[in-house]
């Protein structure tokens, strides 16, 4: 590919039809008129162009459940999906506890190049909340590790919780917690509420999500330290949120594209592509998170991206696994749920999908303006596209656990580039 291209006639996040020139992987014009010089040219009107989206959630399953994910697919599916970035989740096999692991994740990422990937350490060892993993030595490694989780589990001990805020502002690391009262959930189904009364599933109630992010709030606080948010799913946890941000204390927190659409009704047919965790909520749910989004006290989306194989989800509901695929129909979804209702416009977009993940997630090079000077790291969209029917077959994905299979979701991905280098073309990876 050239290393010079000229993105001809396209908005940038909404703004007036402009070129975007792009050399040695640097953004060095940005006005009407350019002169293709040599450059390679793409003609793009009626897209949009917003700085790559990064994603603070996902799961690549590799290494040890490469049946479900690897990074390759994983990475593919993500530039498919506009994204440029992603921070790769610790529930791996072995789990992402130590140096070794986090250096050999980042590596299978650079040589996948389609996004880049920063892994996620472990909280605890194990991911068994009993003892702390090597947060430092994960900081200092090759992957530069700034975000910790033991997200499919809780941090439920508020003395290692605690600890683990103190240790990580040595290196101004951010502890990101999936807020879950352990002894609220036991053998929980769905979202505690009329829906899982009438099909007999155990419920889930909103309170222990919201008792864990009160108590975490409050840690981050007395500490002093940076608390991420996991996935918030109900009107309560958006409050709590809230008030935390008006004391000035330093929380952040993210949204999944399906708990801005989907609620807990979707359950009725007991199809287990529904099952996750956090559960589907209430409409009284979606509407306070797409609020929260709307006015910031919720930071940015994240995927949550989690592929299982199909025997996984294709079983009765208690014994499936929770999760959903995500990365490729994320922007499609938020266009949907936020855009064409009107509650945020693309430079909105740009700043919770790309910009604010970035700065939580201390990403240097990602979540720029698309302005010269910048790094080339580019989604061009199709906003007008029509509404094609999701089909998870055709993802790049392993996994097949989409909740959205069917659903006529506006809009279209059209390239991905990375630090000026398309990774994707007309919607298709470019190798």
């Amino acid at each position: 590919m050239s290393d010079q291209w000229l993105i001809k006639g396209v908005s940038v996040t909404s703004g007036p039809a402009v070129d975007i020139q792009i050399t040695d992987g640097e953004i060095v014009g940005v006005a009407r008129g350019i002169a293709a010089h040599g450059a390679r040219v793409l003609d793009a009107p009626g897209l949009v162009a917003l700085p790559g989206l990064v994603d603070l959630h996902t799961h690549l399953r590799e290494p040890g459940r490469e049946d479900a994910e690897t990074v390759e697919t994983g990475t593919m599916a993500a530039a498919l999906g506009g994204y440029t970035a992603v921070h790769a989740m610790a529930n791996t096999e072995p789990v992402a506890d130590t140096a070794g692991v986090v250096e050999q994740v980042w590596r299978l990422g650079q040589q996948a190049g389609y996004v880049d990937v920063r892994p996620v350490g472990a909280v605890t060892v194990g991911l068994q909340g009993r003892q702390l993993a090597e947060l430092g030595a994960m900081a200092d490694s090759a992957a530069a590790v700034r975000v910790f989780s033991d997200d499919g589990y809780c941090v439920a001990d508020p003395l290692l919780m605690r600890r683990a805020l103190e240790y990580v502002k040595a290196f101004d690391g951010v502890i990101a917690q999936h807020a879950q009262e352990p002894r609220l959930t036991e053998g929980a189904q769905l979202n505690e509420g009329a829906v899982a009364s009438r099909l007999g599933l155990a419920g889930w109630p909103a309170a222990a999500e919201e008792a864990i992010i009160a108590r975490d709030c409050l840690l981050a606080a007395h500490v002093g330290s940076r608390l991420h948010v996991c996935h918030v799913s109900t009107a309560g946890s958006v409050e709590i949120i809230r008030w935390a941000k008006s004391k000035g204390w330093q929380v952040t927190a993210e949204v999944t594209p399906h708990h801005l659409l989907l609620t807990d009704d979707l359950a009725e047919g007991y199809d287990p592509v529904f099952k996750v965790n956090p559960p589907l909520r209430t409409r009284a749910d979606v509407d306070a998170l797409r609020q929260g989004l709307a006015d910031g006290t919720i930071d940015c989306v994240a995927t949550d991206h989690a592929p299982h194989p199909v025997e996984a989800k294709e079983t009765e509901w208690a014994a499936a696994a929770n999760g959903m695929t995500g990365l490729e129909t994320a922007l499609r979804a938020v266009q949907l749920a936020m855009v064409d209702t009107g509650m945020l416009d693309w430079p909105g977009v740009a700043d919770r999908m790309s910009a604010r993940p970035a700065i939580i997630g201390r990403l240097a090079g990602h979540g720029q303006p698309i302005a010269p000077g910048s790094p080339a790291n580019l989604t061009l969209y199709d906003p007008a596209a029509p509404g094609e029917p999701v089909d998870p077959g055709a993802h790049a994905s392993k996994s097949r656990n989409s909740p959205f299979a069917g659903m006529a979701l506006p809009g279209k991905v059209y390239a991905t580039f990375l630090r000026g280098v398309p990774t994707v073309l007309d919607g298709k990876v470019t190798r």
